[in-house]
C-alpha cells in the first residue's frame, strides 16, 4: 500500500468586506485537527521564505498550516495601495473563522512583522469575541506600525508620502511604491499593547538585536504587555530578515518547537 503524503490545497475565500483572498492548506500526511495560521510580512506573500520553511518543519510534526495573501499582495485581490491595518485583520478574522469550519480544533498563529501585528490583534480579538488560539509565535512583530514609518521615513519622507501617496521601496527596490496615507492614519486607531493584554495564550517573540527596520524596544514593551506564559529570543546579531542562514535557522528551529510544544498530538 503507498504511504499517504502530505499535500497542498490552494483555495480562495472572502473576507468580511468580500474581497477574494488567495490561500494555501498544507495538510500533514496524516488526519489532524492542529492547525497554524501564517501571516506574511509587509510586501511579501503566502508563500515567504518562512512561512515555506515552517510549514515543512510542522507537517513533518503533524501539524497543518493556513497561509494566505494580504490584501493587494501576491494573489489576493485588491490594489496594493488601498491596504490598511483593518482590512489585514479582517482577513486574519476570516481566516480563523475559515480553518475551524473545516474542523481544526487546536489553532496557532505565527506572524511575521507587519504579520505580526496582525497576529497579535486577530488572537486579541478573537479571544474578546469568545474565540480560542492555543498558541502565538512572533516574528519581529511592528507593535506599534506608526512609529516604525515615523522613523523609517522621518518627518520629511512622512510629508512625501502624505502629499504624493507612495513610499520609497522598502525591500531594496528603486522605484517608489504606491500606497495610500490612510494605511498610517488607520494604524493610529490600534493600540497593540492593550490588545495584548487579552493575549493568555503561550507566546514567543523572536527578533535580531540588529534590526534594521523594527526597534528593539517595541518587543520588549509588546512582550510585557502579554498576560500569558511567554518568552522574548533576541537573536545577536541578526537582522529584520534573518538573512543570515545560521539565524535564519535558529529563528524558525525555535518558534516550530514553542508552536509544536503547545500543540501537542495528545
Amino acid at each position: 500500500m503507498r504511504a499517504v503524503q502530505a499535500s497542498e490545497e490552494p483555495l480562495t475565500f472572502t473576507d468580511r468586506a468580500g474581497h477574494r483572498v488567495s490561500a494555501v492548506l498544507a495538510m500533514p500526511a496524516s488526519p489532524t485537527e492542529r492547525v497554524v495560521l501564517l501571516l506574511h510580512g509587509f510586501l511579501s506573500n503566502k508563500n515567504s521564505t518562512t512561512n515555506k520553511a515552517l510549514t515543512r518543519l510542522l507537517l513533518e510534526a503533524g501539524i497543518a498550516t493556513f497561509r494566505f495573501d494580504f490584501f493587494g499582495q501576491g494573489d489576493s485581490q485588491g490594489p496594493f495601495e488601498r491596504i490598511t491595518l483593518t482590512i489585514a485583520l479582517n482577513q486574519a478574522l476570516a481566516a480563523l473563522a475559515l480553518v475551524r469550519a473545516r474542523g481544526f480544533r487546536r489553532v496557532g498563529v505565527m506572524g511575521s512583522s507587519f504579520g505580526g501585528l496582525v497576529g497579535v490583534l486577530a488572537v486579541g480579538r478573537d479571544t474578546e469575541d469568545g474565540g480560542h488560539v492555543d498558541v502565538l509565535g512572533l516574528k519581529c512583530p511592528v507593535a506599534d506600525f506608526p512609529e516604525m514609518l515615523r522613523l523609517e521615513f522621518g518627518d520629511a519622507g512622512m510629508a512625501r508620502w502624505k502629499q504624493g501617496q507612495e513610499i520609497p521601496d522598502i525591500t531594496g527596490g528603486t522605484h517608489p511604491i504606491r500606497l495610500n496615507y490612510t494605511l498610517y492614519e488607520d494604524c493610529l486607531s490600534y493600540d497593540v499593547y492593550a490588545a495584548a493584554k487579552h493575549i493568555l495564550a503561550p507566546a514567543m517573540i523572536v527578533q535580531g538585536d540588529r534590526d534594521e527596520h523594527l526597534p528593539l524596544h517595541q518587543s520588549q514593551r509588546l512582550y510585557q504587555a502579554l498576560s500569558g506564559p511567554k518568552h522574548l529570543e533576541v537573536v545577536p546579531g541578526a537582522d529584520h530578515g534573518f538573512t543570515k542562514g545560521t539565524d535564519f535557522h535558529f529563528m524558525i528551529g525555535k518558534l516550530n518547537d514553542w508552536l509544536g510544544r503547545y500543540l501537542p498530538a495528545h
